[in-house]
Parts: structure tokens; sequence; C-alpha cells
């Protein structure tokens, strides 16, 4: 009897332990795997600062948390992709605003023209408790987790054939945008023709005369050789392009806590400091493209073009969701 009680007891014990450390204590054993998608070549600097962020992550978590980043839209394109997610496939997607507003409108507005102007505004914008209030909807109603939106890719600015210096100079002009509807709204307001197309075909649809120009940032146009289609840059600074990180909200429910915490803070830290190397590069590219015989229109109305970006706002119903958060983040 001695000898089974000195087995059976250190053994109830170890169980006891098991039982009252629980699920989560479980869970930490178990290795999570989220594979990352985006549209960017691997020399554009958000690649590299999502392989900081998965780096981190998986140090934090020491190596419960594994992230494999995929370039140049591997694992396919951003609506199929986001499609996975809703079915709660462990699979992540660099995306925008503009197509989370596809599921609930409100959070469109941070695509919308002049909507921000600072890098220190749009880092504001997670405190924002209606942005909150939205992500919330977005997880419970579509199933689409947004982990951070720190990761801003700079201004965009329409690029064409001849010099544009306020909206009436887009007059009949088809400019690319991606297919969401605060895109399209935002650019017929700036006074063009918004022309839904995928980034990879602007080049050819430029050659062929589908487009007449794209409203991109400076490092996409170097990045695709677009000068080489285009002659004018023209700094209109429309719109700040803030970027969104996107999980499966039951893929992202399903880790531990502190797995979810590391997920969204590396996320946030990883995206501000990319930001930063974003605004350089930014620099680098005007700087590479006007020696490359790119003429630079910096003398535009900007005044014009952000009274005609809000007939935008108007024509979407989300007047009151940008304004109360402008509000908000400006408190």
């Amino acid at each position: 009897m001695t000898k089974i009680t000195r087995w059976i007891v250190p053994a109830c014990l170890t169980l006891g332990l098991a039982v009252a450390a629980g699920p989560q204590a479980a869970a930490q054993d178990e290795t999570y795997n989220l594979r990352f998608n985006h549209v960017l070549s691997p020399k554009h600097p958000f690649h590299a600062g999502f392989e900081k962020w998965a780096e981190r992550v998986e140090e934090r978590t020491d190596g419960g948390l594994q992230m494999t980043i995929y370039h140049s839209s591997q694992l396919g394109v951003e609506e199929d992709i986001i499609e996975q997610m809703r079915q709660g496939a462990n699979i992540g997607q660099n995306t925008d605003a503009a197509r989370m507003g596809n599921y609930v409108e409100e959070i469109s507005v941070v695509n919308g023209p002049y909507f921000v102007e600072t890098l220190e505004d749009a880092y504001a914008l997670a405190d924002s408790p209606s942005m909150q209030k939205w992500q919330q909807t977005l997880a419970d109603d579509y199933g689409l987790k947004v982990v951070c939106f720190d990761w801003v890719q700079g201004f965009r600015h329409f690029f064409t054939n001849k010099p544009v210096r306020k909206p009436e100079d887009l007059d009949g002009l088809r400019i690319r945008t991606p297919p969401a509807p605060i895109w399209q709204q935002s650019i017929d307001a700036l006074g063009a023709e918004a022309t839904a197309m995928n980034f990879g075909d602007v080049y050819s649809g430029l050659q062929q005369r589908a487009i007449d120009g794209a409203e991109l940032v400076y490092p996409n146009i170097t990045a695709a050789n677009l000068n080489e289609v285009l002659d004018y840059a023209n700094e209109t600074g429309h719109i700040l392009l803030i970027n969104f990180q996107v999980v499966s909200a039951d893929w992202f429910n399903g880790l531990p806590d502190s797995y979810q915490t590391a997920l969204v803070e590396e996320c946030r830290a990883a995206g501000q400091e990319t930001s930063e190397v974003l605004q350089t590069a930014s620099q680098e590219a005007k700087a590479e493209l006007k020696e490359a015989g790119m003429t630079i229109v910096e003398d535009v109305d900007k005044d014009a073009f952000r009274k005609a970006g809000e007939a935008a706002y108007e024509a979407l119903g989300v007047v009151d969701a940008k304004n109360k958060v402008q509000a908000e983040i400006s408190d």
C-alpha cells in the first residue's frame, strides 16, 4: 500500500495542476501557424516589415505562433483570401478599409479623400470608439478580425500623361482604382472617371489606352516601372493609404490570450516602424522618377480637391461616420 500511495499522490497532484491550469495552458503547448499574404513585391518595405512582425511574434511566443509571409499574391487574390478567412482558415491578408467597407460600410471612410493627413492621426484611429465598434461588428458578423492598421504606405497621387492642378483637369480621364465603392466614389468625386482594375494590369492597361492614368503612391510607380507609360506625377495627396492586417476571427479567437496580445502588439510596432521607412522610400522614389524624366506637379490646388472630395462621403452616406471619427481622434 505504501508503494501504491507513493505513486498515486504525485500523479493526482500533477493531474490537479493540469486541470487548474485550464485549457489556456494546454493550448499553449500547441503550435499555431499563420500564412500571411500580400500583393506587393519582395523588395517592397512592407515585405521586410511583415517578416519582422513574424520574427517578433515567433520569438515572443517561444515558437508557439509561427507566421509565413507570402509576397506577390502567392496565395491568391485578396477577394479569395478574404473568403477563406471568413471560413476560418489560418490565413491573413494585407488589405485596406475600402475592402473591409464592403462588409461594414462605415469602415470605408478611412480610405476616403483627405480623411487623415498625418501618421499621428492614422495611428490614433486605433483608439477611436467608433472604429473599435465597427471592427467588432466585422469580427462578429463577418468573421474578419482586424489585427491592426498601423501600416501606412503614404500619400496617393494622380499619375497621368497630362498635368493636373485642379479637379477640372481630371475631366474625361479614366483613372485606375481598386474595385471597391469608396475608391470609385472618391475618384469620381475628385473629377476623374474611376475604372476598376487589378494593379498587375495597370501597365498593359496604360499601353492599350484602356485607362489614362492611375492613383498610387510613389514606390508603386518605380516598382512596376509605370514611369515608362506615365509622364506626370500630380501631388494631390488625396488619400493617405492606411493598410489593414486581417485574419480569420474564428482562428484568432482560438489562440491563447497571450498569443493574441503578441500578434496585435507586434503588428502595431512593426507597422509604425515600417510606415516611417515608407516616408523615406516615397521621397527616394520621387527623386528617382524625377531623374528619369517624370514631371512632378507640386502646385496643386489641394483646397479645391478637398472640397470636391466631400461628395464621395455624401454619395456613400457616410458623412456622419467620417465626422464622428475625425472628432474622436482630434480630442
